[in-house]
């Protein structure tokens, strides 16, 4: 996936109330129970049904590297929808998000300012329609990129420009070589 989809993807997980499935065999009955068929698992996965119908009778416990990590990430991305979407729905209305990040930023401004892009270790609390714009970018299948776009806007506002207290004539905030990324609710 992405730097920061992947973060965002954390932050969501840490809402979870219960482990997911540790074994091969209990994700894959996991994952046939979710999508109604070994057939449906195979095709995810891209392997044979008979190697998923033998994982869910444990004929097979240990999968190669590659597919663990596809079957780990596939029943994360799948493991209790209801506590995803209310921890969202929370941050996008009440809670809002906090980031927390180590990067290069810097921002375009007026002559006579100090604009030098310089190393940066922020932790800030993003307001809710932050978090909402970034949950609904990620749901919509955004980039990377504009992500990374919709957190610059929201570093700007909330850091730079102190909710329009301070900076009122900052133009853009530059956001790059970032070195550590991570998301919470």
């Amino acid at each position: 996936m992405s730097l920061f989809g992947d973060g965002l993807e954390a932050a969501v997980q840490k809402a979870f109330t219960r482990p997911a499935p540790k074994s091969a065999g209990a994700q894959m009955r996991y994952l046939v129970k979710r999508l109604k068929g070994t057939r449906a698992v195979a095709q995810l996965l891209r392997v044979s049904q008979r190697t998923v119908e033998r994982y869910v009778k444990d004929q097979i416990k240990k999968p190669r590297p590659d597919l663990a990590a596809r079957l780990e990430r596939e029943v994360k991305k799948r493991w209790q929808p209801q506590i995803r979407a209310k921890a969202k729905a929370r941050a996008a209305s009440t809670g809002g998000i906090v980031i927390d990040t180590r990067a290069r930023m810097g921002y375009t401004a007026p002559i006579g300012s100090t604009d030098q892009d310089r190393i940066r270790h922020l932790t800030v609390a993003l307001p809710p329609q932050y978090a909402a714009r970034l949950f609904d970018a990620q749901e919509a299948g955004a980039s990377d990129a504009r992500l990374q776009e919709i957190a610059a806007e929201a570093l700007k506002e909330v850091y730079f420009q102190d909710g329009g207290r301070r900076a009122g004539s900052l133009e853009e905030v530059r956001f790059t070589d970032i070195e550590h990324l991570e998301f919470d609710l």
